[in-house]
């Protein structure tokens, strides 16, 4: 299974990422073996998860929420109960950004 994502930094930052083991990928960034960007700014708290079936639809989706706003991000942390919520589950509370070029 892997997984994609989000982190509240100590400082009130988000940062996003995807991994294939949530709790170890959790306990590397406050170890200070994470990410660069979580290093200086430990602890980190879980504040959103959605599991997937392979890294590129992972990966794919880490782009996306990567790419909204500030705003956006705190909704779907808003929404989290804790769980990896199954991908069907996590396209539905993605808000919609998709852009239309004319």
């Amino acid at each position: 299974m892997n997984y994609t994502y989000m982190v509240r930094c100590a400082d009130g930052t988000l940062y996003t990422g995807w991994t294939n083991d949530l709790d170890r990928r959790i306990a590397a960034h406050n170890a200070g073996k994470g990410a660069k960007y979580t290093f200086s700014r430990r602890p980190v708290t879980l504040v959103y998860a959605e599991m997937h079936a392979d890294k590129v639809h992972a990966m794919q989706r880490e782009y996306r929420i990567k790419r909204l706003t500030r705003t956006e991000k705190e909704a779907l942390a808003a929404a989290y109960t804790g769980t990896p919520l199954p991908m069907d589950d996590a396209e539905a509370a993605m808000p919609d950004t998709t852009e239309i070029n004319e």
